[in-house]
């Protein structure tokens, strides 16, 4: 089984790099519905509609035009890539509105900036090509 280091991980949005990306975090659910009937001495459920949030933690670059692009209320294409960019590479990619942003700028360190955000329709699962 192979394990990567996260100094691999890649975030696109609409295509392009998004810079000094410090981490990302993406969360997939699917709710699901309860078909118990009287007679039976369990539960039982049905998958439902799945979803999938995430955030992306970078350092704040104002000069980074995709940094620039995140923007609450935005509608954007994300290209998630936990391996990297390299042929093969497993890919995460979806449509997502960013539901929030926010910057930090602590007294002794670097400004950094977060963005989270909400998937809509599907999330693709697939390899870099």
């Amino acid at each position: 089984m192979a394990t990567h280091h996260g100094k691999e991980g890649v975030v696109t949005s609409a295509g392009t790099e998004i810079g000094k990306v410090t981490g990302y975090t993406l969360d997939t659910t699917h709710d699901t519905v309860e078909d118990t009937t009287l007679s039976d001495a369990t539960k039982t459920f049905l998958a439902g509609r799945g979803t999938f949030t995430g955030s992306i933690d970078m350092l704040y670059d104002e000069t980074d035009t995709p940094q620039t692009t995140l923007l609450t209320g935005t509608s954007l294409a994300f290209i998630f890539l936990p391996e990297g960019n390299t042929t093969g590479d497993e890919s995460f990619s979806g449509t997502g509105i960013v539901t929030s942003m926010s910057i930090s700028v602590p007294l002794d360190g670097v400004t950094t900036r977060t963005v989270a955000f909400q998937g809509t329709g599907a999330l693709t699962i697939g390899t870099v090509s």
